[in-house]
């Protein structure tokens, strides 16, 4: 009998079903990083590899300050700055009697300058794909410093290589807040036991992201209209194996869950029609629901003309002994 996997709430495929798909899909994207890899794990079967998220939101989002991973060394002395704040011999944070000379400086404009071949108006995601999801990443790109204590050429570099950016976005305090270009694409490592919501709060977690997963969603956005959205209960790996390599087919989607409905096959096939088409349909619909209703009402109105005269028929006849 062959093994069944989960790919849902109350659904499941047979793993050599499962395996048609895949091997379709490794065709697709043939020479390509990706291609899935399946294995066996204490018995249960696995796939894994790259997941292309395209990015679908119409809020902004927010982008954390620094790093959970990063550590602030204390100054060497109290009246040292680090970050723009005063620390204490004990750690505390303490007002300076005076302000020292600071400057605040953008790493993407210091770093573009360096690199004239990474411009900031780069449409798809500067980071490469890496065999973890979560890279350790160096503290923000912006800080108070001293004037004339620049980071190196070969220090921003380092950064830029080390940091995951949305769209050349790296953090900056004034850009913190933005919202990334529409239908950009971004990708995450995950495998077919992973959840909605997991693979949510990794692909938050990989670029810093404040918001709660809880705003958001995963949709299979087709190229009909169509909008299906992932339950929390699906795996997109396996989703996305079942819908096929193509994303010029179909794609998925980072959505807020509040700014987007659900769209079904039916109404898909009208997304696209002119509005004069649609009303066209509109017209044709209810012409035929006219004829419809006048049948029904000559069929029943009928049948209530004969009962009335088989109801007479049967009070005039004379009583039965």
């Amino acid at each position: 009998m062959d093994s069944l996997i989960p790919c849902g709430k109350d659904r499941y495929i047979s793993i050599n079903e499962l395996m048609l798909h895949l091997k379709t899909y490794n065709l697709y994207y043939e020479g390509q990083n990706l291609q899935l890899r399946h294995r066996e794990e204490e018995g249960e079967f696995i796939v894994e590899g790259l997941l292309n998220i395209s990015w679908g939101l119409r809020r902004p989002i927010r982008l954390q300050m620094q790093d959970d991973n990063q550590r602030i060394r204390p100054p060497p002395s109290s009246s040292s700055w680090h970050s723009g704040c005063n620390l204490g011999a004990h750690g505390s944070v303490a007002k300076p009697s005076t302000l020292p000379d600071i400057q605040i400086t953008d790493v993407d404009a210091v770093a573009d300058a360096e690199d004239p071949e990474s411009g900031s108006d780069v449409s798809d995601l500067k980071s490469q794909p890496e065999e973890t999801p979560q890279l350790m990443r160096t503290r923000s790109d912006v800080g108070v410093r001293r004037r004339g204590n620049l980071r190196t050429p070969s220090e921003q570099r380092r950064i830029k290589r080390h940091r995951f950016s949305i769209n050349g976005h790296f953090y900056n305090h004034k850009t913190s807040v933005f919202t990334p270009a529409y239908g950009s694409i971004t990708n995450v490592r995950i495998n077919s036991t992973m959840t909605t919501p997991q693979v949510l709060k990794l692909l938050l977690n990989k670029f810093k992201i404040e918001n709660s997963a809880e705003e958001f969603a995963l949709y299979i956005v087709h190229t009909s209209g169509e909008k299906q959205k992932l339950k929390a209960t699906d795996y997109p790996l396996i989703a996305r194996i079942l819908q096929g390599p193509c994303e010029q087919v179909s794609k998925v989607f980072l959505m807020e869950k509040d700014q987007v409905e659900e769209v079904t096959y039916d109404v898909a096939q009208y997304i696209k029609f002119e509005m004069p088409v649609l009303k066209s349909f509109i017209q044709k619909l209810k012409e035929e629901e006219d004829r419809e209703v006048k049948k029904l009402m000559h069929k029943y109105t009928h049948l209530r003309v004969m009962i009335e005269q088989r109801l007479e028929e049967i009070s005039e006849s004379p009583a039965t002994i």
